[in-house]
């Protein structure tokens, strides 16, 4: 089949063997191609504004602006791209806030290699993809009990929020941070003071500990 008229993918993912990995995946298939790469947000949205793909894969996590606020960018813009996040979280609060976002499908990487192409005809056919066991807690959550001050601190941080929160409980210093997410340190000692306060934290230490015991509580669950 010629490439015009295959299903044209954007791949968005910042590590390069895994997206090469994918794009040989993709184009393997004969009823689709990948049309453009990027390993930034900023890219990602100039390849999808230039190529009008039929799909576009976001890595959640990129360095910078996050592939959450590319997904937002998109659909700030009227940009109708169905859009299938990848993520290395194996959890439903990220596939949630995917969705909220305006995500079509939610799939780890873990799952990626033995998945990934049902979750790519599955999107490009119109429905929306996502693992079985993060169903029951969405639906929950996005249909029963719409986000309010009542819901648990952790899902009442932003986005950007929540990367710092993550960032912070990984180790990492309020700089490392700050160069992480292409932010000034005053910045992020602004979302350090929000998520204190949204947590009910009184100083750094707590907030260390808190996000750290949460890190390690996930990867925990992971492994």
């Amino acid at each position: 089949m010629p490439r015009e008229t295959r299903a044209q993918v954007v791949l968005v993912e910042d590590h390069p063997m895994f997206r090469e990995q994918l794009a040989h995946l993709i184009n393997k298939q004969p009823d689709m191609a990948v049309c453009a790469e990027a390993d930034n947000a900023a890219h990602g949205l100039a390849a999808i504004n230039r190529q009008q793909p039929s799909l576009a894969i976001i890595d959640i996590t990129l360095k910078g602006s996050s592939g959450l606020e590319l997904l937002k960018d998109l659909r700030a813009q009227g940009i109708k791209v169905p859009v299938l996040m990848l993520s290395m979280h194996a959890e439903s609060l990220y596939a949630e806030r995917a969705l909220r976002a305006g995500a079509n499908g939610y799939i780890t990487k873990e799952e990626a290699s033995a998945k990934v192409m049902t979750a790519i005809r599955q999107v490009l056919a119109g429905e929306i993809y996502l693992d079985p066991r993060f169903m029951k807690r969405i639906v929950s959550q996005i249909l029963v009990n719409p986000r309010n001050n009542s819901a648990a601190p952790i899902e009442r941080l932003t986005d950007r929020e929540l990367a710092v929160f993550e960032l912070i409980g990984e180790g990492r210093t309020t700089r490392e941070i700050g160069i992480r997410l292409r932010v000034s340190v005053a910045t992020i000692e602004t979302y350090r003071a929000r998520i204190k306060e949204k947590f009910g934290l009184e100083n750094a230490g707590q907030l260390h500990a808190r996000a750290s015991n949460w890190v390690h509580e996930r990867h925990a669950i992971a492994g």
